[in-house]
């Protein structure tokens, strides 16, 4: 059986989070570590701290996942001196390496913000902020009669939904004409001899950064020595990804009552708000983490709330002048969510290549750094 490498995971979670969409400012991917290092045993958590850290290191873990990237600006040294130098040290010294899955996971589909919406209750959620769309391509491929479904079932998994619509292509009939020559292997036909041969044009739609694994797809699986296919880009905007979601409640709620069940539904205790407890909340805004610059985002949308988190005093005065309410739920309880959910991904996607020999575990000591007068 093949033995995982920091790479295969690396590879994993790009898929999760690409790392594309992440902000300009920010610092995802892999931080600390050697690729080619083999892998059985991950352990994912929101921060890398030195408790995390000996947590894995304790576990026998090769490979931390955070959230939060462990490096996040450029170092000028690296001295046992500091607290980061020194947590460094550590990892290199136990074969530890860390990869961080910040705002591309924020951003992607199925990532934290989706998570969020989905744990407080949205429906129909959508970006809040758009900062990108999925660049879209053609794929036009030239498959004999009998290929057909093989081919294009093993591209399905690289084409783009349409709406709530996956799986989605078109094959139209036609004749291919090829003359193989010295040197050919071909499918069908005889050196030298021109094939007129039954085909069907099969079209796909595919995301530009999915061209290199879908073309990788198509020639493991097309029969010919060489297949003939095109790539056309196109205007037709794809899916729109950004910062926050924005979704509906099942009910109309009062912001107190809803307040209250936010805060049950994240374990926060801290959580505090801005606005009329009596109004009444619908349309709902949110973002993980620090999201009070979206504020005006979620006023020009049509929000009643905004629940986030690290919502400062002058951002809750804007809030109130804004005509918008509040919810800080805090920093920790907004994204600790992710731990379950990135563990259960990448062990679903080591399960599906056939490796029974990695384990994820999601690590269970880390706790909010604030803490509440009548936790204390």
């Amino acid at each position: 059986m093949k033995m995982l490498k920091v790479s295969d995971i690396v590879g994993i979670i790009n898929k999760i989070a690409p790392p594309h969409l992440a902000e300009a400012w920010d610092n995802p991917g892999l931080q600390v570590g050697d690729p080619s290092d083999n892998v059985t045993r991950i352990m994912v958590a929101l921060d890398a701290t030195p408790a995390t850290i000996s947590a894995a290191v304790s576990a026998s873990c090769q490979l931390l996942v955070t959230h939060h990237p462990f490096i996040f600006k450029p170092l000028k040294s690296i001295s046992t001196a500091t607290p980061l130098g020194s947590q460094i040290q550590t990892a290199i010294r136990s074969g530890l390496s860390i990869v961080g899955m910040h705002t591309n996971y924020d951003i992607a589909c199925g990532g934290l913000n989706d998570l969020l919406a989905q744990t407080i209750g949205l429906h129909e959620s959508v970006p809040l902020r758009i900062t990108t769309s999925h660049e879209l391509l053609k794929l036009v491929v030239f498959v004999p009669v009998d290929h057909l479904d093989r081919v294009r079932t093993a591209l399905f998994p690289y084409t783009e939904s349409l709406g709530n619509y996956r799986d989605c292509s078109f094959a139209s009939a036609g004749e291919g004409t090829f003359t193989p020559q010295a040197g050919a292997r071909p499918f069908v036909g005889a050196i030298g001899t021109t094939q007129k041969e039954p085909e069907e044009r099969l079209e796909l739609l595919i995301e530009r950064a999915n061209l290199a694994r879908t073309v990788k797809a198509l020639l493991a699986v097309h029969p010919y020595e060489e297949p003939a296919y095109d790539l056309y880009p196109l205007v037709n905007e794809g899916a729109k990804l950004g910062l926050g979601r924005i979704g509906r409640l099942a009910e109309v709620d009062s912001l107190a009552a809803y307040a209250r069940r936010v805060s049950e539904l994240l374990s926060a205790p801290g959580l505090r708000f801005v606005g009329d407890p009596a109004v009444r909340i619908s349309k709902v805004a949110l973002c993980s983490g620090s999201g009070a610059s979206l504020l005006r985002d979620a006023v020009r949308n049509g929000a009643d709330l905004l629940v986030t988190g690290d919502v400062k005093y002058h951002e809750a005065r804007d809030a109130e002048d804004l005509g918008i309410a509040l919810i800080d739920a805090g920093h920790f309880p907004t994204e600790i969510i992710m731990v379950s959910d990135v563990t259960e991904r990448i062990e679903r996607a080591i399960s599906a290549a056939g490796c029974t020999a990695c384990q994820v575990l999601p690590c269970c000591i880390q706790t909010d750094p604030f803490r509440n007068i009548t936790s204390c």
